[in-house]
Parts: C-alpha cells; sequence; structure tokens
C-alpha cells in the first residue's frame, strides 16, 4: 500500500490533497518494505520475504490475528534494524517524506526510545538521531514546495519499569521536538497505575499525556488513562461504546444512554485517537462485528465525541490517513464537511501552543475551503 494512491469523493474531490492531521502514527510501524530489506540486509539480519511487495504483504497477513499480541509481534522485525543512529535518522525522514505524500501538514510521531539501544545508543542519542531525520524530512518537503510540522512523542513500555525515565526523557527534550508522553504494548493486565510515579513527574512538569487505551481492554483501561495517567487524549478509546447502551423501540426510534465514564470523555472534549483499520486487525471491535461498517465510530461521532481518524501503523496494516478516510466515507457516507471536522477535532488536540493550534486550523480550513469551490 503506498501513501501517494489517490482517493476521490463524489465530484472528483482529491482526498489525498486535503491538508490532515496525524496523531496516532507509530514510526517502526511505518517503515517503507525495502528500507527494512536494506537495513535488514547491512545488519546481517534475515527478512521474512525477498521483495518489498512481499514484505508489505507478510506485514499484514501478520497483523491480521485478530488480537493486540499478535499485532505486536510484527514489530520485532522493524526494531531489529533499528538500532543505530544513522537508521533511526533515516527511517524518520523517509516517514516525513510519507507523510508528505499522504496530505499531513502536522502530525505527532511516537515511538519507544527503550527498544533501540541493543547496538550502544543512549536514550538521547537516539531521540537526537529521530530528531535529526524529522527535521531533514521537513526541509526536504519544504525545499519542494510544502508545508509540514512534525513532533516526538515518546513512548514507555507499559509491561516494562522504564516509564519515569522515559518521562524524565521526554521533559528533558521539550525544546527539541519531543512535544508529548505516551505508553504502549500490551495493554490488559498492564495498567497506567503501575506508572504512576511517571505521570506524576509529568503532571509535574505540564507535560502533555496521551495513553493507549480502550483498545485490547476495556473502560477500566480508559478510567486508569484518564485519572492515573492524566491523559489529555485516549490512544485508540474505541471500547468506550462499551459505556454507551443503544436501544431501539418496535417503532424504530432509537434511545442512547451514555454511562458516568462515556459522559466525562464527551463533556471533556477528551480526544479518541481512532484507527478503524488497525481496529479490524487486533480485534478491538469484535464486540461490535467484523467489517468497517460495524465500528462504533460512527456512533461516536453522532454523539459529539471529539473523533480523529489515524492510520496506527501505515506498513503492519497497509494504510495511510487518505484510505482511513475513503473506507470511512464509502462506509457511513461521510462527505467533506465530515471529513473537514475530523481534521479540525485533531488540530484542537494537537500537542502544540494554542497559536500554533489556531495557525493549523487556519490552515485545514483553507485547504478544505479551496477543494469545495473546486
Amino acid at each position: 500500500m503506498s501513501t501517494s494512491d489517490n482517493y476521490t469523493l463524489p465530484g472528483g474531490i482529491n482526498l489525498r490533497a486535503l491538508p490532515k492531521v496525524s496523531l496516532h502514527d507509530h514510526l517502526d510501524g511505518g517503515l517503507r518494505p525495502q528500507t527494512i530489506l536494506d537495513l535488514a540486509a547491512a545488519a546481517g539480519l534475515e527478512a521474512p520475504a525477498n521483495t518489498a511487495e512481499e514484505l508489505a504483504e507478510w506485514f499484514i497477513d501478520q497483523a491480521s490475528a485478530g488480537s493486540l499480541p499478535a499485532y505486536l509481534k510484527t514489530f520485532d522485525l522493524a526494531i531489529a534494524v533499528l538500532q543505530t543512529a544513522d537508521a533511526l535518522a533515516r527511517v524518520a525522514r523517509e516517514f516525513v517524506h510519507d507523510l508528505a505524500d499522504d496530505g499531513v501538514i502536522y502530525a505527532e510521531i511516537r515511538w519507544a526510545p527503550e527498544q533501540h539501544l541493543r547496538g550502544g545508543l543512549s536514550l538521547d542519542r537516539a531521540v537526537e538521531a529521530v530528531q535529526q531525520g524529522l527535521e531533514r524530512g521537513v526541509d526536504d518537503v519544504r525545499r519542494a514546495g510544502g508545508e509540514i510540522e512534525v513532533g516526538q512523542l515518546l513512548t514507555a513500555m507499559r509491561h516494562a519499569d522504564n516509564a519515569l525515565e522515559i518521562a524524565e526523557l521526554a521533559v528533558r527534550h521539550r525544546d527539541h521536538g519531543v512535544v508529548g508522553f505516551d505508553i504502549a504494548g500490551a495493554e490488559d493486565g498492564f495498567p497506567p497505575a503501575r506508572h504512576r510515579l511517571a505521570f506524576d513527574y509529568l503532571a509535574q512538569h505540564y507535560f502533555p499525556v496521551t495513553v493507549h487505551a480502550g483498545e485490547a481492554a476495556g473502560l477500566d483501561s480508559i478510567q486508569g488513562a484518564l485519572f492515573d495517567g492524566r491523559a489529555l487524549r485516549l490512544g485508540h478509546g474505541v471500547r468506550l461504546a462499551e459505556d454507551i447502551e443503544v436501544r431501539r423501540t418496535e417503532g424504530d426510534n432509537v434511545y442512547v444512554e451514555m454511562g458516568e465514564l462515556a459522559h466525562w470523555v464527551n463533556d471533556r472534549e477528551i480526544a479518541l485517537e481512532l484507527s478503524p483499520s488497525s481496529n479490524l486487525q487486533t480485534g478491538a471491535i469484535d464486540a461490535w462485528g467484523d467489517e468497517l461498517e460495524d465500528h462504533p465510530f460512527d456512533l461516536l461521532y453522532q454523539l459529539g465525541f471529539r473523533v480523529t481518524v489515524n492510520v496506527d501503523n501505515r506498513t503492519v496494516t497497509g494504510t495511510s490517513l487518505t484510505r482511513e478516510l475513503a473506507l470511512l466515507s464509502a462506509a457511513f457516507e461521510y462527505d467533506l464537511e465530515d471529513l473537514e471536522i475530523f481534521q479540525l477535532n485533531a488540530a484542537a488536540a494537537a500537542f502544540m501552543p494554542t497559536e500554533d493550534r489556531e495557525y493549523l486550523t487556519e490552515r485545514i480550513r483553507a485547504g478544505f475551503d479551496a477543494a469545495a469551490d473546486a
């Protein structure tokens, strides 16, 4: 799947050309397959495929086993080839190119520095290498006439015990490209409460947090993300729909009742970083079905939640933000106005200063207005 694939709305509007915001985008889940093959060969590692096309299919097949643990195992190969500063800088630079090709004008790229130390890198050097690659990628886009801004989200692995160290690392680099903190990995059985010291530290330093929650675990995980993690956004958060009861009467009347947790998230406009195709792969929406039309995305949107659209992992899921918008449009008959709302929601939730969010909002509106006029 190439992020340069074109999709259109009725009327011929090119979805790829629309300005987009990507909030939930994993660096190690979006390596170009050819880059993985190049880096594996240089490191003397064996890849499970011989060509980029075969490797791309391998990732999608492996990730579609229907559970988060199976999905996460696909990252072993990508992490294995990302153990040097040069490799990290290369993939970060290429990642920015791919974002720009996808029409993204602002992105937050998350990755876990603690997983990239086998070759002797320090945590700080790893972060610096990624930042170097991101900055070079941004410069490349600007020289080509585009405009993009990218920040790092530093992720701590929730099954490990390094969260406080990663929190300190994030704050240390807050003026050098790092915009937020995250925890990821096996969600079920590893609640945010395990890392309370890290979240206390981040709160004391006024540093923004998003937490993977409501993907492989349910409402307790979401509650923990909000009250132990002080999360300003929910990574996925799709299973918040378990706290929403929809009843239909014989007269085709529909009644919706939200629980206290759902009300809390909705009333405070806490953004949901929804990733539709990934949620299908991991079985996160099994309670509602196994087709995109079954995804509670539309329910959450119609109820006024601050929904955002994300890829999660471009290579592992074989997708792009353009493709995700196209799939949602086909499944729920969304039009240009709906897609603009999703981007404005993401801009409002971005971990950036108010004035920068306002500028980002202006760019989104201008881009969508131009598409509508055309």
